[in-house]
């Protein structure tokens, strides 16, 4: 497709995002007032490229439809939609977003990457805050499919509309929150997890490796196929859910009860350190990202090969 994106922040986020709309054929323009940050997004892109072919996008030279600015207006005056990774504070993001407003077109649209902030907040000194919204990937951009749209109390129905077209158009699945929340919906179940993953290790019932296993060797398997919902309506059999509900809700009521809240002080993120390096090995975290990666791409092709409608 024929459009213009900027990327507003060049971090891991916004690299890989840069990386995500090369591959799909689109023209970036990027921009970060980091020292060094066009050469760190180069590096990125060139490292990333073998995955982001291997998992759906297009190969080739890519160089060419990149163009680094120095000014964020120069980066973002021509831009179809602009999409904004800058830190996670509340305070910043109202003051960029003000002045992305100022500087792009008035047609284009505003799109944060944010994993938890409301767009309600972040809009607020906007001019035409009906064309702001959020937009959160999943890390890493570049290889997972998911993008969580959330709208603002002042974003338009039309501009929502406008970037779940755009986002499916280019290869993503979007969905659609329909109502603001803090974590939006994948980060907050993300979160219920962490939170009893971690009480577990606290009391000892269990070692960090241990934990992550019972997830990864488990329903993590299952959950790249479905979703927890549909999984509930599969292990029913003929009579689907319902059937779980009557027979393995009640039990699973009972299990809430005890569910913990651990304290999240120094010693239990110690421990969950040390349990995660005991785990891993001493191995450099941009070797295991880079066997991550490799992982998801097997994984996305995988799933890419059963044309299954709620896979990707």
């Amino acid at each position: 497709m024929s459009a213009r994106v900027a990327i507003v922040g060049t971090g891991v986020i916004g690299a890989s995002w840069a990386a995500y709309f090369l591959g799909r054929g689109l023209e970036v323009s990027a921009t970060d007032p980091a020292a060094g940050a066009e050469a760190a997004l180069l590096r990125f892109i060139d490292a990333a490229w073998p995955d982001v072919t291997a998992a759906g996008g297009q190969g080739g030279e890519w160089r060419s439809r990149l163009r680094f600015e120095e000014r964020l207006e120069d980066a973002v005056r021509s831009a179809d939609l602009v999409q904004e990774n800058g830190p996670e504070r509340e305070d910043f993001k109202i003051q960029l977003f003000a002045r992305l407003d100022a500087a792009a077109r008035p047609d284009a649209l505003l799109a944060s990457s944010s994993s938890g902030l409301l767009m309600t907040n972040v809009q607020r000194e906007c001019v035409r805050p009906e064309r702001c919204l959020t937009a959160h990937p999943f890390n890493p951009p570049h290889l997972i499919p998911l993008v969580e749209i959330v709208g603002g109390e002042r974003t338009s129905a039309d501009a929502v509309e406008r970037a779940l077209a755009f986002y499916r158009a280019i290869g993503k699945h979007p969905i659609h929150v329909r109502r603001e929340v803090p974590g939006h919906i994948a980060n907050r179940l993300q979160a219920a997890l962490w939170r009893e993953a971690f009480y577990l290790v606290e009391q000892g019932v269990a070692s960090v490796a241990d934990v992550d296993a019972a997830i990864s060797q488990g329903p993590g398997i299952r959950w790249a196929l479905y979703g927890p919902i549909a999984l509930q309506h599969l292990s029913g059999g003929d009579a689907g859910l319902p059937h779980v509900w009557k027979h393995l809700m009640p039990a699973v009521q009972q299990w809430w009860t005890t569910l913990g809240t651990p304290v999240m002080n120094d010693e239990l993120g110690a421990a969950l350190a040390a349990g995660a390096i005991e785990e891993l090995g001493d191995v450099p975290v941009a070797e295991l990202e880079r066997r991550r990666d490799r992982g998801l791409v097997r994984i996305l092709q995988a799933l890419k090969s059963e044309k299954d409608p709620v896979g990707i």
